[in-house]
């Protein structure tokens, strides 16, 4: 049993000192911002624009929760449009919308 612990403590070591690098940089961007109190959104470039539109319906801790890549918030978005009511957001808007979301709350 030591033996297994033995072998298993560097491994544990190395993936918290890796660990960090896979965060990815939306872990520095975020800490460049402040947090709305409001909303707990970070407020960086973008933040307005999510604020007003997507915290009209719902809580923006439904998605400050979670993370996903840029594909599956866009797949969010269109479900929402889909099935919800959701306008439908100019080019620019949508972008901007994307951006924010895939820097600050990717992947966990």
């Amino acid at each position: 049993m030591k033996s297994k612990m033995v072998l298993l403590l560097p491994a544990i070591l190395g993936l918290l000192w890796v660990a960090p690098a896979f965060a990815g940089d939306h872990v520095e961007a975020a800490e460049e911002y402040k947090t709305d109190s409001e909303t707990g959104l970070i407020k960086a470039p973008g933040f307005d624009t999510v604020k007003n539109n997507c915290t009209v319906c719902h809580s923006a801790r439904l998605f400050t929760s979670r993370g996903y890549t840029r594909k599956i918030w866009l797949e969010q978005i269109r479900w929402m449009q889909d099935t919800q009511g959701l306008w439908e957001f100019s080019p620019e808007v949508e972008e901007e919308i994307l951006d924010y979301l895939e820097t600050y709350y990717p992947p966990r």
